[in-house]
């Protein structure tokens, strides 16, 4: 073992039956990414970059966080610094980090994008970059190319409803690119009364882009509408939903229409009166999907922006959210039923943030099953500070003992990195390692051939069938 480099055919898989599985079933698996952040424009214009420091440090806040945990100046972690002094203090920061998630995934990006087996440190640092930097450039890597020796077949960005989709419609008809590039939903922006200049803003960019004057809570939805069947002309066939909780409180219409109003005539809301508004809002979105026969997804109870000197600075996604813990179960269960006995409950997938909601969303996603698809609510993979290795292994847990993990559609990247496909092998690794190890155990059948299958399913075959994207 002592010749063998850190990042190996076996790594992570501790028994042959692990590595049976994943060699035998995982590792040669298509990947359909239904959820990330990549810009779309990227994509359609085959980015290239021409500094390992410009793809890989370039707004990641996961390295930006560790960075100033190690002490390293902000000028440095998001300033104009130059980009070898970047790498090298990211490089400096590497050998702190072990037995955080960061380690494994760098180390695997290096391996499997550059051929850099090495251990990055500040005794390897200029090696690495001058290796890495090589290999970029006008000629070099670039976003489609990271994408196709990914084996990556779709993606799904995330998307706000005034967005042009211009990109998306050009990758559409784009033939050199066999990947399927989709937009997914992201109405967050239409659920935020609470500040009026904002929200009042925004609703005047969605009445531009949809050619419908608002000046009632009416002509809200129906250019909310518009946009939603916009966006399903162009492949979309996903939400997403960024929320603090599940909100569900007793409204009427006319309560809406009240705060819509206000929030744009710049009266401050109470937090009643913002919660009615957030709790329509959701149920009407839960609505037009299920209509649309689109999947649902709820991030849910992250506290976010934490560092208001860091937020004024930079503004938000800079490594300054951290995990929540507002009560999620009754609002939860009270929008799903909403949803369900009108018959417009869609396919739903859920991540929270905080591990001690693991068993509570898993035991929800059966109340609400109802025989029309398999594993229709679904226990969402390990997110944001539960996709490291404890964070997967407990959810594929959880999901093994209070459902069913054979139905999970498995990993997604959510990530704004190229380079982050490989935390589907990541991801692999430790589903077969764990399955391997409980084969091995006796707590599963020695049946390679039926574990495979199921191995199978979740790394791909799941979510071919369970989205709705013609592959």
């Amino acid at each position: 073992m002592a010749d063998k480099h850190f990042i190996h055919d076996d790594f992570l898989l501790s028994s042959d039956t692990a590595r049976q599985l994943y060699h035998d079933y995982a590792a040669e698996m298509p990947i359909i990414d239904y959820h990330c952040h990549l810009p779309p424009e990227e994509i359609a214009e085959d980015k290239h970059w021409e500094t390992i420091t410009e793809l890989w440090l370039g707004g990641d806040h996961y390295k930006w966080r560790a960075m100033r945990s190690n002490g390293i100046n902000e000028e440095i972690v998001t300033g104009t610094s130059e980009d070898w002094e970047k790498f090298s203090a990211w490089a400096n920061t590497m050998p702190k980090l072990l037995g955080n998630p960061l380690y494994h995934w760098n180390q695997l990006e290096l391996a499997r994008y550059f051929d850099v087996f090495e251990l990055l440190s500040s005794d390897t640092s200029k090696d690495i970059y001058d290796r890495c930097n090589s290999r970029l450039g006008p000629e070099g890597i670039s976003s489609r190319s990271l994408i196709r020796e990914s084996k990556v077949v779709a993606i799904c960005t995330t998307d706000d409803p005034c967005d042009s989709l211009v990109h998306h419609e050009f990758l559409s008809k784009d033939n050199s690119i066999e990947c399927k590039v989709l937009p997914a939903w992201r109405p967050d922006k239409a659920m935020m009364p609470e500040n009026s200049e904002v929200f009042t803003e925004w609703v005047n960019q969605l009445s531009s882009v949809s050619n419908i004057d608002i000046s009632k809570f009416d002509d809200f939805v129906d250019a909310l509408s518009s946009r939603h069947q916009f966006f399903h002309d162009r492949g979309c066939r996903l939400s997403d939903h960024g929320i603090e909780t599940f909100y569900a409180e007793e409204y009427t219409e006319r309560d809406i229409s009240s705060i819509f109003d206000k929030a744009r005539g710049g009266v401050q809301l109470s937090a009643d009166e913002i919660n009615k508004f957030k709790s329509h809002m959701l149920y009407l979105f839960g609505v037009m999907d299920s209509e649309r026969n689109w999947v649902q997804q709820y991030h849910f109870g992250a506290l976010r922006n934490n560092s208001s000197r860091l937020f004024d600075e930079l503004g938000p996604d800079i490594g300054c959210d951290s995990i929540g813990d507002w009560s999620v179960a009754e609002p939860m269960s009270k929008l799903f039923s909403r949803l369900d006995k009108k018959g417009k409950l869609a396919k739903t997938i859920l991540y929270p943030i905080n591990p001690r909601n693991n068993e509570l969303v898993s035991a929800m996603v059966g109340n609400f099953q109802d025989g029309s698809v398999a594993g229709k609510m679904q226990f969402g993979s390990g997110w944001w500070f539960n996709d490291q290795m404890d964070g997967m292994i407990r959810q594929i847990e959880t999901l093994s003992q209070l459902g069913l993990l054979s139905c999970f559609v498995g990993m997604l990247t959510d990530s704004r990195s190229f380079l982050s496909f490989t935390r589907h092998e990541y991801f692999r690794r430790i589903l077969c390692n764990k399955l391997g190890k409980e084969i091995e155990e006796g707590i599963l059948p020695n049946d390679v051939n039926l574990v495979g299958s199921i191995v199978k399913d979740i790394c791909y075959n799941n979510a071919a069938e369970y989205f709705d994207f013609g592959i």
